[in-house]
């Protein structure tokens, strides 16, 4: 216990009061091991022992409080209040009463010495902390399920992209896998009818729709491709041969005949597309046609870019607009245009240069 203590005089009442020490000096004094010998300088600061000290108020009364005087160190310098505060965050030690250290401690670790509770959930809850009602929940549930405008136009992209991908897939089939088909069948054909002719199955003769019988040489444009009968897309054509225009009412003449016209049809685009080029031919560049006996070499005259499907006058004897007046020999090759159309026809024709047995070897025209 602090408190004042009255100096006594004899036969006196209380008279002039004395303070006590600097509590903070007369605390260290007194943590001290032992006392001062007599008759020696005192250890603790007496500096300022003058001045008068109030005690701390009482923190649990409601009572008017006096700030505490600043303490003092050994060297008399006083502690300010920053410097307090400082060290009271340096120790943890929290300045003042039970009842502000209490507070503090609440406030740190909750109110029974805990960890402070996390934060609410803004996702959670409603606004103000508090949990969502049912009605709230469903509300928000609702904003959060899609519209019918939102999957309309996720059921329509996805349309869009499935048909995309068909699409993408079918010019592939069409402009690549239909190529590499068509040429494995029309290579195999070729081979077959050599060898037929190499072993002498084979005469010359009428032949079957779809049945190979000639091989054409186009040497310009690096086409060597088999030569059906007929010219079904199915049989003939899809297969990456060449037909020939040998049923009625489009019957034209074979290779041998003394005059006519050798009529052939071909693909320009997919399926082997033996005729693509053929529109980079020039007069002059020959066109061969191999059978199991002869060769027969035709070189090319005229063409026609462009006309109609049914104009089948171009594959008479004497093709109009080829520019021959008079019977002969003459070749014609058809196929579709634009390319990747079947709206119009290219014609091409040329007139037979040269007839040459096997047995003399190739001509001039597949040599070179």
């Amino acid at each position: 216990m602090t408190a004042l203590r009255p100096e006594r005089e004899s036969g006196a009442s209380y008279g002039k009061q004395q303070p006590y020490e600097d509590p903070a000096v007369l605390g260290e004094w007194y943590d001290s091991a032992s006392f001062d010998p007599p008759g020696a300088e005192p250890s603790y600061d007496t500096t300022g022992a003058d001045e008068p000290w109030i005690p701390p108020a009482d923190d649990e009364t409601v009572a008017l409080r006096v700030p505490d005087p600043p303490r003092r160190r050994s060297g008399g310098e006083s502690i300010s209040a920053s410097d307090a505060s400082t060290a009271s965050a340096a120790t943890g030690v929290t300045p003042g009463g039970r009842a502000a250290r209490r507070k503090a401690a609440k406030g740190r670790h909750g109110r029974h010495g805990g960890a402070s509770e996390p934060a609410a959930d803004p996702a959670g809850p409603a606004s103000g902390g508090r949990p969502l009602s049912r009605v709230e929940a469903r509300r928000q549930a609702r904003a959060r399920k899609p519209g019918p405008a939102v999957i309309a136009s996720r059921a329509l992209g996805e349309v869009f992209i499935t048909t995309g991908v068909l699409m993408l897939l079918f010019v592939s089939y069409q402009l690549w896998w239909t190529n590499v088909r068509a040429h494995a069948q029309a290579d195999k054909e070729a081979s077959s009818l050599q060898d037929d002719w190499a072993s002498g199955k084979r005469a010359p003769g009428s032949f079957e729709p779809g049945q190979g019988f000639a091989i054409l040489h186009i040497p310009k444009l690096d086409v060597v491709v088999p030569i059906a009968e007929g010219i079904s897309n199915k049989k003939v054509l899809d297969r990456g041969m060449v037909g020939h225009y040998g049923e009625s009412p489009l019957k034209t003449a074979m290779p041998d005949a003394k005059t006519g016209n050798f009529a052939l049809a071909g693909h320009r685009n997919t399926h082997g597309e033996p005729f693509r080029y053929i529109n980079r031919l020039t007069a002059g560049d020959p066109i061969v046609v191999e059978t199991q006996d002869k060769y027969y070499v035709y070189k090319m005259s005229s063409i026609l870019p462009v006309t109609s499907p049914s104009n089948t006058s171009v594959i008479d004897p004497i093709p109009q607009g080829s520019g021959f007046t008079t019977a002969g020999r003459y070749i014609t090759l058809t196929t579709c245009t634009p390319e990747f159309t079947s709206k119009y026809r290219m014609i091409v024709w040329g007139k037979m240069t040269e007839e040459r047995p096997r047995s003399k070897g190739k001509p001039d025209a597949l040599v070179q």
